[in-house]
């Protein structure tokens, strides 16, 4: 049986904790950032725990 193999794209954007919970980054930090306002920014920087709805589908794509 072949081992599955990891999503490579949800690796790079998500962090697994040693408690087993699942960080990524706030939308919407990518691009643009001079016309958003310095506080909508600050808001958003740091990282997040991914929804508990979405995290079942998260650790499958990484293989947990």
């Amino acid at each position: 049986m072949p081992k599955n193999k990891t999503h490579s794209g949800i690796k790079k954007r998500v962090k697994v904790t040693g408690t087993g919970k699942l960080l990524t980054q706030h939308s919407g930090m990518r691009h643009n950032l001079e016309k958003k306002p310095s506080t909508l920014t600050r808001r958003l920087t740091g990282v997040k725990e991914v929804a508990a709805v979405d995290a079942p589908r998260v650790k499958k794509l990484l293989g947990r």
